[in-house]
């Protein structure tokens, strides 16, 4: 099967080793010796100060700060041609709508079961998730369990989440007759994925082992709206575009929605 047929039968699709050795390696020193002097790109996802969360934080928007080497190294492979040949046959002509970097140490908290697009709110089709592995990622070390299938369910309401396994408050249910999967990635490893497919990780329990990853999010170029927080949206060309606001969404959508 090709890359689109399996992404069409199960939302999801894992291409291996996109980026290389030396290019994860380079990913991985320039956010390490970000976020060992600076925080400013990280978001307050409210975690007590001797979680390791707060000494490593997610950040988000990395590539909108030009001023940056991460912000500048974000920006080059948002755009680059491995990852988007993958979106643009996936989703066909597309916009950068999202960066992250997840650190997620020894002993961090994973996040609970989530759809991204309660957060994004494209419209009138979903988002696409780039996940790049910058460590080799397990269930020991917290990698990304999903729900194959998921993607062809609406947004699911979600409820209260086990605050002791994850450092956000809100999950969804796995919808009726799906089941979810543990994935196991090797660093340089890319998993695309809808953004109505329902995935999250548990705790990271591993004694010394990272489970770092680099995010990106992209949407259909023919969309119409989506929340705020997402504006201004990237061309291919690196030129900014803005989309009319969706009611909803945000950093932290309707029910604090994950991104």
């Amino acid at each position: 099967m090709t890359v689109v047929d399996v992404y069409e039968r199960d939302g999801i699709v894992q291409v291996p080793q996109l980026i290389d050795s030396a290019e994860v390696e380079r990913i991985k020193t320039v956010f390490m010796e970000q976020v060992a002097v600076d925080h400013s790109l990280a978001i307050d996802d409210g975690v007590p100060d001797d979680d390791p969360l707060s000494r490593f934080p997610r950040f988000v928007h990395p590539h909108r700060r030009d001023d940056l080497a991460v912000g500048q190294l974000s920006m080059e492979l948002m755009l680059d041609s491995r990852i988007l040949d993958v979106v643009q046959a996936l989703i066909g002509p597309a916009l950068g709508a999202q960066s992250m970097f997840y650190f997620k140490p020894p002993g961090a908290r994973g996040q609970a079961l989530h759809q991204d697009n309660m957060s994004l709110r494209t419209h009138p089709e979903t988002c696409l998730a780039a996940w790049i592995a910058i460590d080799d990622v397990d269930a020991e070390n917290g990698g990304l369990a999903v729900v194959p299938g998921s993607h062809q369910i609406e947004l699911l309401c979600p409820e209260p989440a086990d605050l002791a396994e994850s450092f956000t408050g809100a999950e969804v249910p796995i919808p009726d007759g799906l089941s979810k999967v543990q994935t196991k990635m090797r660093a340089g490893d890319a998993l695309f994925f809808n953004g109505s497919v329902v995935h999250g990780s548990r705790p990271n329990t591993s004694a010394d082992r990272f489970r770092r990853s680099l995010i990106f999010h992209y949407i259909p170029e023919e969309s119409v709206e989506i929340a705020a927080f997402y504006n201004p949206l990237v061309k291919p060309d690196r030129r900014e575009t803005v989309l009319p606001e969706a009611i909803g969404g945000g950093p932290c959508g309707d029910y604090a929605a994950e991104t």
